[in-house]
């Protein structure tokens, strides 16, 4: 692929800024490893039906632990808003985005781990572990008491203030049909999701010209409680469902709940962290708004699977591995060995 210089690429970080003129994906053969074995018909939920959505909720978080949600009653017109200012924010110049680093809007780029600096010290024009991605990072505990000058950033801000109110109503339902199916006691459906600890992340993922070769977010799992996710039309996200990698499909209408690592140890492995990651595309950016929601602080989670631990010790346990070893190792950090 060759770019020419009439290309807008002056929003881009540095590093993934091509050389106008040259074919930067010549040299790179495409990985089978980045293929997909199909399109993915992942489970629906239905919140606007007259039956309760633990009906199907159980199964779902046990077989597959991502599911699409309908009828959600987030209106399409915030969706469409909050894309148009996502887009317009990453479309400014990098230094502007740069400036970004006070809440509650927080630019990152190449990262999306949750203790950023705001960039990415790496060494060569493009790095293997570098994610083709930047993000606004939004805690929304900060967002309501804070009003920006800039008129952009403001209505902006008040666009996710209004979607982080939604993201809030819908965690409290899913969580609260979730802890009904596994009998927590009060005092774990209590302490076990903190609306307060939710947080927005805004994702653009670059344009690649080394798409078969490079990705937006490799494997994962989420380390919250559950994830709450609204894409565009361009798709790129996958989830790792019997041994196999299937695309899900974007259907914008719609919003796509994934179960993380807090949710799996709560229920003792009942319930799955799915693995997921998202392609790059060659020809055209994606935009992405996820919700992450987390335990209270100093809630113990206890299972008899895992050693009891709070959400605190598993972050610097994961963040320690990050830095040491270059990858999240997660919950079988805490498990129950024969051994303990």
């Amino acid at each position: 692929m060759t770019y020419s210089n009439s290309d807008n690429f002056h929003s881009y970080p540095p590093l993934f800024r091509p050389i106008p003129g040259v074919d930067h994906g010549e040299q790179y053969s495409p990985n089978p490893e980045f293929d997909s074995d199909s399109e993915s018909d992942i489970p629906v939920v239905d919140l606007g039906s007259s039956m309760s959505p633990a009906e199907n909720l159980s199964e779902i978080c046990r077989e597959w632990g991502m599911f699409r949600l309908v009828n959600h009653g987030v209106p399409m017109e915030l969706l469409t808003q909050l894309h148009e200012h996502a887009n317009k924010l990453f479309s400014l110049d990098f230094e502007s985005k740069q400036a970004l680093t006070t809440t509650p809007i927080f630019y990152f780029w190449g990262s999306p781990a949750l203790t950023m600096s705001g960039n990415v010290q790496q060494t060569g024009p493009c790095a293997d572990n570098l994610n083709w991605l930047e993000g606004l990072n939004v805690p929304l505990a900060n967002n309501s008491n804070f009003e920006y000058d800039d008129p952009l950033l403001e209505s902006f801000r008040s666009l996710l203030e209004e979607y982080g109110n939604h993201q809030r109503r819908l965690a409290k339902a899913i969580f609260r049909a979730m802890a009904e199916d596994l009998n927590f006691p009060p005092s774990k459906s209590k302490s076990y999701l903190s609306l307060s600890s939710g947080f927005l992340r805004v994702y653009r993922y670059l344009r690649c010209p080394m798409s078969g070769r490079r990705w937006g977010i490799d494997s994962h799992t989420d380390s919250s409680v559950l994830s709450i996710l609204h894409q565009d039309q361009v798709g790129g996200l996958q989830v790792f469902k019997n041994d196999k990698w299937l695309d899900v499909k974007p259907i914008y209408d719609t919003l796509i709940v994934n179960l993380g690592d807090m949710m799996q140890a709560m229920s003792n492995d009942s319930y799955i962290s799915v693995k997921h990651r998202v392609r790059v595309n060659k020809e055209k950016e994606r935009i992405s708004i996820g919700y992450f929601v987390f335990p209270v602080e100093d809630a113990v989670i206890k299972s008899s699977r895992y050693r009891p631990f709070t959400y605190p010790e598993f972050q610097a346990a994961k963040e320690l591995d990050l830095k040491t070893m270059g990858v999240k190792i997660g919950l079988p950090r805490f498990r129950i060995t024969e051994d303990d």
